[in-house]
């Protein structure tokens, strides 16, 4: 468990049995309540780890529509009750027939629809703690980092020294560079960068080493 120095965020990386993911549970001590981003696998290690650390899940965010990212949205919110978020660009994917059929694949269930759609710049609050959203397409066209202040939930735009993958429907190396050029990169250096999936030397980096050392951004 992590606490942010800058605010009473708890932060706990969650990695998963499946695909190299990761899941994340943010707390805010304040009010007892937590949101899990990308809860994909293991959702009940997931869920017990929440309510051992004292937190009850009230949101889901998906950073984007993959079945590895939103397989286990089912079983999440038919445990807790907890409303899903995910941008709008990729809400028809997420319950797309195709993307059930991973779902099945990977052992979760297809997700319910979001129950709250998406957009560049809007808050996703949690009693006194607020995530702003930042629309980085690029990987699919809806695909979102959450930010505050000494942390960002990176999903599959960046990675600890590579980036998300645009060989997919809907993906674009044109869109995921700028997203990380234009939304990410401006941020502060000692922005925790948290990833999506554990494919670096470590678990987390930060923006400055990002911006030094990440090889997909010095082939600009």
């Amino acid at each position: 468990m992590q606490h942010s120095d800058k605010n009473p965020m708890v932060v706990r990386q969650i990695k998963l049995s499946r695909m190299e993911t990761f899941c994340y549970l943010v707390g805010d001590p304040a009010s007892k309540t937590g949101l899990l981003i990308d809860p994909a696998f293991d959702t009940g290690r997931i869920l017990a780890a929440a309510a051992t650390a004292g937190f009850t899940i009230t949101a889901v965010v998906n950073t984007h529509g993959h079945a590895d990212h939103c397989c286990g949205n089912a079983a999440v919110m038919g445990a807790s009750g907890a409303r899903l978020h995910i941008h709008k660009k990729d809400a028809r994917q997420l319950t797309g027939f195709f993307n059930g059929v991973l779902c099945r694949l990977l052992g979760g269930r297809p997700s319910p629809r979001p129950d709250v759609v998406l957009q560049h710049g809007e808050a996703v609050v949690l009693g006194q703690t607020t995530l702003t959203v930042l629309h980085t397409p690029g990987h699919t066209p809806g695909s979102i980092c959450l930010y505050m202040p000494g942390h960002l939930f990176a999903g599959d735009t960046l990675f600890v020294g590579s980036a998300g993958r645009t060989d997919l429907s809907g993906g674009s190396i044109k869109d995921l560079h700028a997203s990380i050029r234009t939304r990410l990169f401006p941020l502060p250096d000692d922005t925790r960068v948290w990833p999506g999936h554990d494919y670096g030397d470590r678990p987390v980096s930060t923006i400055g080493h990002e911006k030094k050392t990440n090889p997909f951004m010095q082939a600009d």
